[in-house]
Formats: C-alpha cells, structure tokens, sequence
C-alpha cells in the first residue's frame, strides 16, 4: 500500500507541476480567457473548429469571437487539470483504504487534499466567470502551488527521496529556519502571481532601477486593493502606472528578501552539517534559487519573452518543491509513516 501510494503521489506531483507550468504559460500568452464558459468550451468539450460551430460560438459570445489557438491553450490545461483531480481523488482513496485496514493510518492531508482540488476547480471556473479577477487568479495560482506542495509531502512521506534525517540537534536547530524559509517563499511566489494577475511585470523596464530611478512614483493603496466589484474585464489589466509599478516594486524588494534568506539557508546546509542528505539539498536549493534570480531579471532586460516567463514560474514551483523537502527531511524519522 505504503509502495502504491507512493507511485500515486509521485506521478500527481509531476502532473502537478505541468498544471501549474501550462497555468503560467495560459496567463501569459493572454489565452485566460479563450474559452468564455466553463468547464467547456463555448459549450463544447473541445474547440469549435467547424465553420458552422465557429459561426454558432460567435453568436453565442459576440464579445468573445473564436479564437482557436487560445482555446486550445485553455482547453488543454483544463485536460490535464481534470486528469490530476482524478489523481487526487485516487489518493484519498487509497488513503481511506488503508485507514480501514490498518487502524490510525493517516488520512488528514489525502482528504485536504481533495477538498483541496475541488476548490481549486470552483478558482478556475471564477477565474473565467469573473474575467481574470486577480484576487482570484492570485488564489488559484496558491492552490495550484499548495496541491502540489501537499502531493510531495505525500510522496516524501510514503519513502521518495530525500528521506528524513535523524533528529540531531543541528537537524532540531533548523527546523525553525526552512520553515521560516518555506513562508517568506510562498510570500514570494504570492506577489509574483499578484504581479501576473495585474498585468504589471513590463512596468519596470529597466534594472536594477524602475523608469530610470531607485524609488519611483507609486502608489501601494491602489496596488495592493484586493477587491474591485463584479462586472470588471481585467485581461490587460486595470490599474494605473503608479499602482502597477508600486507591485513590481514590492516584489523585487520580496525577492531580494528571499534571495538573501534562502542563499543564507542553503549556505548554513552547506557549512554546518556532515549529513550528505542536507548538504544536497542545499546544493540543489542554491541551484535552483540562482537560475530563479537569473529568469527574474531575463524577464526584465529582455522585455518578459514568453519562454522565460513561464520558465520563471515553472522554477518558483521548483524551488517551492525544495523547500519542501528540507522541510520533511528536518523531521525526526519516528514520526514517518511505519
């Protein structure tokens, strides 16, 4: 069971991690919207490729008319975002399984984690019914990085690699610090989809200054409302100047603050135990934050080309996926699953 389940979690990980990168790929190629309805596509489970079925969608959606290759885009992500929650289902399944079974076998995050998908399917039907809300995009982005995160910790926990360290007093000791690390990163990653969600990545053009200086105009109350009302199309976005580079800003000021944190931890992982198992996760750790940094300012210079944004988020969730994994290899061994 324990083998099986294992399998499971690793394959919906995987899958996982394709959802969140066709996600990212979605959003920036402006195809969030490429199907106005949901769950299919101007009513149809594919897209209307047929004259007649084109002619029909237009009618049916005169402020949306067809078209194709952003359909397919949106279509496609909604596939195989169907397919993880079938994954996700089986996962609790086999978790309730084991549970009759074997009494006390843990159950808790299998069930949170279908509650979980189900939500996350509501997120991505607002998403288009609410016209790219961002308050909403931003949340459908976290719990797409929360189901995957969950499904690792899953699959740690049932004997994928890297398996939990002795509980050391080093090892005690920095336990605190990767969670501290995990939450200053999913602060991070928060901001980053609040950036995407408004649109406000090209409002710094330059680096490391924004419009030529250090501290421009913004204005953080405009940029940081959350709630706006219905009826608003934000695809494009909405804000002004000030408010969009108020979040530029603010996450290149997050991201220097994660940078610095994260590059102390993986050094501290490094220099302060001979434990082959934490000093590879910080090698990786530090790999993956160093190619991070280095998409964010490609993404920059290079005027946000459509290959190194989406890059950009398919390593944040990379590097989500370490932090994790420190986190479950910093527990003691007697709490693992027998």
């Amino acid at each position: 069971m324990k083998t099986g389940t294992k399998r499971v979690a690793l394959v919906a990980t995987g899958l996982a991690l394709v959802v969140v990168v066709l996600g990212a790929y979605v959003r920036l190629s402006d195809a969030g919207l490429g199907c106005p309805d949901w769950p299919g596509c101007y009513g149809k489970v594919g897209v209307p490729t047929a004259s007649h079925e084109v002619e029909a969608a237009n009618q049916a959606y005169p402020e949306r008319p067809v078209e194709a290759p952003k359909a397919w885009k949106e279509m496609v992500h909604r596939y195989f975002a169907g397919a993880l929650g079938l994954l996700v289902f089986a996962l609790g399944f086999l978790a309730w399984r084991a549970r009759a079974r074997q009494p006390g076998y843990p159950v808790g995050v299998p069930t949170f984690l279908v509650a979980l998908i189900i939500f996350q399917a509501l997120l991505g039907m607002w998403t288009v019914t609410l016209l790219l809300k961002p308050v909403v995009v931003m949340s459908h982005l976290l719990g797409g990085l929360t189901t995957l995160s969950l499904l690792w910790w899953v699959a740690l926990r049932h004997g994928a690699q890297p398996r939990p360290v002795r509980a050391t007093p080093e090892a005690v000791g920095l336990r605190p610090w990767a969670l501290l690390g995990l939450v200053i990163l999913v602060m991070q990653l928060a901001l980053g989809g609040w950036v995407s969600a408004n649109y406000a990545a090209l409002h710094c053009p330059d680096f490391p200054t924004c419009q030529g200086q250090w501290w421009p105009p913004m204005d953080f109350a405009d940029g940081f409302t959350l709630w706006r009302g219905l009826g608003i199309d934000y695809e494009g976005g909405v804000l002004p100047n000030d408010a969009r580079v108020a979040i530029h800003v603010s996450h290149r000021i997050g991201a220097l603050a994660t940078f610095l944190y994260l590059g102390w931890l993986g050094l501290r992982l490094l220099r302060a135990t001979p434990n082959s198992v934490l000093r590879t996760v910080g090698v990786v750790l530090l790999l993956v934050l160093f190619t991070q940094v280095s998409l964010g300012i490609a993404n920059v210079v290079l005027s946000l080309p459509l290959l190194v944004a989406v890059a950009h988020n398919g390593v944040g969730a990379v590097l989500l996926l370490c932090v994790v994994a420190l986190n479950h290899a910093l527990r003691p061994l007697e709490q693992e699953v027998a």
